[in-house]
């Protein structure tokens, strides 16, 4: 299915990659430096050096599915993180915001969604 929605899991590729790396090479960046499977169905998501360009590759039950976004200008912002692993879980809302531009430090829930924001990772 062509979509990322809140029912997939985001991992967060910690170090810069290369775009020159087509599906292959970044299933084998997965499959290599992680201890995750990329054909469970998650997404993994991927950033360069510069954090212009994002490549996000997702297994969809019969092939892979490779979407790419570049910005016109500016730079993606990405969360705090340890760097104990290659990759990073990420949730659907800290992802949607990074990919819309929202600065992650001033994201504020209000009461009611206290507890959702809580589970992500903002």
């Amino acid at each position: 299915m062509f979509e990322l929605n809140e029912n997939n899991r985001y991992f967060l590729c910690i170090y810069p990659m290369r775009f020159n790396y087509g599906i292959d090479g970044l299933y084998n960046m997965v499959a290599t430096n992680t201890h995750l499977s990329p054909m469970t169905g998650d997404a993994f998501v991927f950033f360069n050096k510069p954090r212009n360009m994002v490549k996000i590759l997702k297994w969809d039950t019969d092939g892979f599915l490779l979407y790419q976004k570049r910005l016109a200008k500016g730079r993606f912002e990405l969360p705090r993180y340890s760097e104990d692993s290659g990759c990073f879980e990420l949730s659907w809302d800290t992802f949607y915001f990074i990919i819309k531009g929202v600065n992650l430090a001033a994201v504020k829930y209000h009461n009611r969604f206290k507890y959702r924001a809580l589970q992500g990772n903002i």
